[in-house]
């Protein structure tokens, strides 16, 4: 087995890199003069990076596909405020040559803890029919096996194995929160709602090795996957209220709040307009968290976040001279 011996995280600008990267993203491109070059995106567990081969593009982007993994030659360079490789050559390396592990960021959570501390708030559960859903379905061995390791997200947040429970407990939490600060909540309901809101994640989402949609991802989507999983199991429960099924419902089809962003119901229960904030909440902060960590360089701002269109500020960084050569300035 290949010892990966070069992290993404280790990489500094000037660096004369060989090592086995994952390709997540691939695309074959022309410069203005119409020299072709070959743009990746690599990854391993410690992060993700962008590369550009300039020479011989045409035949490396033969030598492999997306989702291979790749022995990379190259050189880093700074692009940008971010880090990049300028790279010379590439082939694919054999899977069971690796270690999978080392290409496969995850939770900084241990998984197993996890789990425990959500069961932990299904036992507060007090309605007998909530409690009996959430027994069959969290009690449901092989979709647990799948929940506890399936990404929230293929890039914008908690895009990582483990992604989905972590970002359900913290929900929770929220959810929790939220419960005793406002009157008049149905908190077994909230907390049901927000545990079940994305769980069609488990049929959406495929992580083998990339990140990428199932066919019912891409074709249904999370929200109704997760109302026909719930309906499912509803079915399973004699006797279950049709007004509390008709409120869980809504909850997981207006948990994204809008129209714009896939839900076929805006939220109309106070229930389920807390479940829509608390999810936006912590996914919002996380891409927030996992970006500025992401973000290579000496600047106080990060590079432009595409999907939410703006620079992040990090803070002001801590000098690298040292401390007596300071000393001498002041």
């Amino acid at each position: 087995m290949n010892e990966k011996k070069v992290f993404i995280k280790d990489i500094k600008a000037g660096d004369k890199i060989t090592g086995i990267f994952l390709v997540t993203e691939k695309n074959l491109a022309f410069s203005q003069k119409g020299n072709p070059y070959l743009n990746l995106r690599i990854r391993d567990k410690t992060g993700e990076m962008d590369g550009r081969v300039w020479d011989n593009a045409i035949e490396i982007n033969g030598n492999f596909k997306k989702s291979d993994m790749i022995r990379i030659e190259a050189r880093a360079v700074s692009y940008r405020d971010s880090i990049q490789l300028s790279i010379f050559d590439c082939r694919t390396v054999d899977i069971c040559q690796v270690n999978p592990a080392d290409f496969s960021p995850a939770s900084q959570y241990d998984i197993e803890e996890m789990f425990l501390s959500l069961m932990n708030i299904v036992n507060t559960i007090e309605n007998r029919f909530l409690r009996l859903l959430l027994n069959n379905i969290f009690g449901d061995t092989e979709l647990m096996k799948i929940f506890k390791h399936v990404p929230a997200a293929k890039g914008f947040h908690h895009a990582y194995i483990g992604g989905l429970l972590e970002h359900t407990l913290s929900v929770a939490r929220l959810l929790i929160k939220c419960a005793d600060h406002y009157e008049k909540i149905d908190r077994d309901l909230l907390l049901t709602g927000g545990i079940l809101h994305d769980i069609g994640k488990t049929c959406e989402l495929s992580y083998s090795s990339i990140i990428e949609y199932t066919d019912e991802g891409r074709l249904v989507g999370h929200i109704v996957l997760g109302v026909e999983l719930l309906d499912r199991r509803l079915f399973e429960i004699e006797d279950f209220p049709d007004e509390l099924a008709l409120k869980l419902r809504h909850i997981l089809l207006s948990h994204h709040g809008v129209l714009e962003f896939g839900s076929p119901k805006r939220p109309k229960i106070i229930e389920a307009l807390l479940v829509n904030f608390a999810d936006d909440l912590d996914a919002k902060v996380n891409a927030f968290q996992e970006f500025m960590k992401e973000s290579d360089g000496e600047s106080s701002w990060t590079p432009f976040h595409r999907l939410m269109e703006r620079y992040i500020y990090k803070g002001l960084q801590p000098s690298t001279e040292p401390q007596t050569e300071l000393k001498k300035k002041l």
